[in-house]
């Protein structure tokens, strides 16, 4: 994925030094490079991730095509999101994302290379002095000066919680495939259920299947099947399908 090798991290200042990097490359593209960002992330092309590189810069692109990945992977087909949201929201959604790989792949590197429970904390504490992406991405990063930066860490984890609580609210109302409003009783209800089909690959409602409709087409699909999770569906104020979102984009 990275054109140019780079060394690979050992000590929690070069694991924290990646780290540094390649959230630089990432807030460029979500701030000063979103224009180029932005028409980069066709929905037309197939499932696309933002890499952010060591060197601070950034790439959209495909994802890596060995199993397992060499190192953890961002979140797949952010563009298919870019057109059934606002900007805003979209790059605000593209950025809670990115905080999360980069997590994951300092930490990688930490379980490679055998840190243990003090290295770990050490890498965290350096890691949270630092603004998230996502507070970056929204205006609400604030610099850290002396003891202030643990503080707003510590508030930034509480505000995580929160919205972490509001996703997991919001994808169980959308989960279900339609149910009419019929007092009729519960059997009707159940019909509908079990008639449903994603319209992506044709498989039945399951219960315990996260689902989300096309507010063009009204077509039910599982989120897997268009790459949407129930935390992507949290920022999405009217989904269009991956085959409606092109017939959009071609008129």
């Amino acid at each position: 994925m990275e054109g140019i090798p780079h060394p690979i991290p050992r000590t929690v200042e070069e694991v924290f030094s990646d780290f540094k990097g390649r959230r630089a490359g990432l807030i460029k593209a979500l701030t000063s490079d979103v224009e180029k960002f932005y028409q980069q992330c066709d929905p037309e092309k197939e499932n696309l991730c933002l890499y952010g590189l060591p060197n601070e810069t950034w790439e959209v692109n495909l994802p890596v095509e060995e199993v397992p990945p060499e190192l953890p992977e961002p979140a797949l087909g952010i563009n298919f999101a870019r057109d059934g949201m606002q900007e805003k929201d979209w790059l605000s959604l593209v950025a809670v994302h990115s905080d999360s790989w980069l997590l994951a792949v300092a930490f990688y590197f930490g379980a490679r290379f055998g840190f243990g429970k003090n290295e770990r904390k050490k890498l965290f504490q350096m890691i949270n002095e630092l603004p998230t992406i996502f507070e970056v991405v929204t205006g609400n990063a604030k610099q850290p000066k002396d003891q202030s930066a643990n503080h707003n860490g510590s508030k930034s984890k509480s505000s995580g919680k929160s919205r972490q609580s509001e996703s997991q609210t919001k994808a169980v109302k959308m989960s279900p495939p339609p149910k009419e409003d019929d007092e009729s009783g519960e059997e009707e209800e159940e019909d509908d259920e079990q008639g449903a089909t994603c319209g992506a690959c044709g498989d039945n409602y399951g219960a315990d299947e996260f689902w989300i409709c096309c507010d063009v087409c009204e077509k039910w699909f599982h989120g897997k099947c268009v790459k949407i999770t129930p935390a992507k569906a949290e920022h999405i104020k009217q989904y269009k399908c991956p085959s409606c979102s092109s017939k959009r984009a071609r008129v």
